[in-house]
């Protein structure tokens, strides 16, 4: 039986590995009956890993994880939601070839309970025999909190649960958890939008680099706290040379012009011109419509409304090889989905030189090993182990994906998080090249998830915020507060009187 004073949830000092990766490193958070407690942390802070921990998807390597007094088991959601700790995740879990009733079932969910919560939460005429894959994104949001809810829950953890959902639907959300917390209930809260986490919350745990860095009361000026502590002490990674400016916005007709493009539920209204010649940086935080954006532009999935156009023309991608007859060329960031990892560089590079897949063995013409030995030579990429792309350290297989693309040519190149999971050099490299690559005319598109980089590579940048772009941002403006406070939805200067 937890006590008035003892925590629902006291995880303390966990860390997580993957391999050489340490995502976690020594993360605690503890909640106590009737309070709301933010989670939060930049991009790559650790809190994905910290969330499946405390929801028994993941196990911790090491540290401690009590729930109720008692020793979480850890790697059994099932378990967690016994322990009385259920998650609402930002995605639906609901089975949309099933109907309301049989999704219920198959999760246990009690009836009446469930259709209380789903009309005190805001949504009138759902029917038992509605299938779910019929039904708008809000109203599954809305039923994943309602099961939530009807399981008689101590701890409930929203991990950006409200950020598909309309203004009055969001309101309703935070007065029930309000009401709930006020009632006795402990709540997890992440949001990327501060006067969600300004309403609701009582404190913030806030992490940087895999560790907690503090713990801080929810009043007036604590957004401008939060943001120094997610930023923190950054690595260097240089600067741009000596005397170097960001050039003056091309003149001109744009390469790419985007006006109110949407996709898909996350990405709603998105603006913005990319010229020849120049490095448009995007920043925003996890899932505010950044990889539907990226997959929009390559060809991967076709807008919803809104304007595309590639140099004037209209460019309404039914597939990535419509994209690249255009010259808009994708970088993704997860290497694997690019790579034919058990083939040699050279043919890797040399892929788009080939149009049949008879051509895919030894390709022999001069022109074509001309141009992959140019790339190879230009990226510095370690051929030593070329007979499998798969050998290589991250670093040069991501060398390798944009090698691609300098052999075959590009006019607009899609960067999507290009140095992550890199060493320090390498990125310097790939700063410098995308830079030169500028410089000959190429229009660079760059997101990334690592702040400091934006005024290395980019001549200005825009930021996506709720699946909008909210802001514009010059190179000499884009400090890493900046960069931070807009991609929160914060105004960019600090409030009057509070001390950095």
């Amino acid at each position: 039986m937890t006590t008035e004073t003892e925590p629902l949830l006291d995880a303390s000092h966990v860390a997580k590995s993957f391999g050489a990766v340490r995502a976690l490193t020594d993360a605690s958070l503890t909640l106590r009956r009737g309070e709301v407690v933010a989670l939060m942390g930049a991009n790559g802070a650790g809190k994905s890993t910290f969330v499946k921990i405390l929801t028994g998807a993941l196990r911790p390597d090491s540290g401690t994880f009590n729930i109720k007094g008692r020793p979480a088991r850890a790697g059994s959601p099932a378990e967690a939601r016994r322990s009385g700790l259920v998650p609402v995740y930002q995605e639906p879990s609901l089975i949309p070839d099933l109907n309301v009733a049989d999704n219920l079932r198959l999760g246990g969910t009690p009836t009446e309970p469930f259709r209380r919560w789903v009309a005190e939460l805001g949504i009138e005429g759902l029917r038992l025999t509605d299938m779910i894959g019929q039904l708008p994104l809000a109203t599954l949001r809305i039923m994943d909190l309602a099961r939530a809810l009807a399981s008689d829950p101590d701890v409930v953890l929203l991990d950006e649960m409200t950020a598909a959902l309309p203004t009055d639907l969001v309101e309703k959300v935070l007065a029930t958890m309000r009401a709930q917390a006020d009632a006795g209930l402990g709540v997890i809260f992440i949001s990327h939008r501060f006067a969600e986490i300004a309403h609701l919350c009582d404190r913030a745990s806030v992490l940087r680099d895999g560790r907690t860095v503090g713990d801080l009361k929810i009043e007036p000026g604590v957004e401008d706290r939060a943001v120094e502590l997610m930023l923190g002490a950054r690595i260097d990674l240089g600067s741009r040379a000596p005397g170097e400016a960001p050039p003056p916005r091309p003149a001109g007709p744009p390469r790419l012009r985007l006006s109110g493009l949407a996709a898909g539920n996350k990405l709603t209204d998105v603006s913005f011109d990319l010229h020849a010649g120049e490095v448009l940086g995007l920043v925003a935080l996890e899932g505010q419509g950044q990889d539907e954006l990226f997959a929009t532009l390559a060809g991967f999935r076709r807008p919803t409304g809104g304007v595309y156009e590639v140099d004037g023309r209209a460019a309404a991608f039914g597939h990535p090889a419509d994209a690249i007859a255009r010259g808009v060329k994708l970088v993704p960031a997860n290497r694997s989905e690019a790579l034919l990892k058990e083939r040699s560089v050279r043919e890797n590079i040399a892929l788009p030189f080939s149009t049949r897949m008879r051509d895919w063995g030894v390709l022999r013409m001069a022109h074509e090993r001309a141009r992959v030995a140019e790339a190879i030579a230009r990226l510095q990429i370690d051929t030593r182990a070329q007979g499998e792309v798969q050998r290589l350290s991250g670093g040069n297989q991501q060398k390798v994906t944009i090698a691609r693309w300098l052999a075959h040519g590009v006019e607009t190149l899609l960067l999507f998080d290009p140095t992550r999971g890199i060493d320090v050099r390498t990125k310097r490299q790939i700063y410098d090249l995308v830079r030169e690559l500028a410089a000959q005319g190429t229009a660079v598109l760059y997101y990334t998830s690592e702040l400091q980089e934006v005024p290395l590579a980019c001549d200005r940048t825009v930021v996506l915020f709720n699946g909008r772009t909210v802001d514009e941002i010059s190179a000499a403006e884009a400090d890493q507060e900046t960069l931070m406070r807009a991609a929160y939805g914060l105004s960019r200067t600090r409030a009057a009187g509070v001390s950095a």
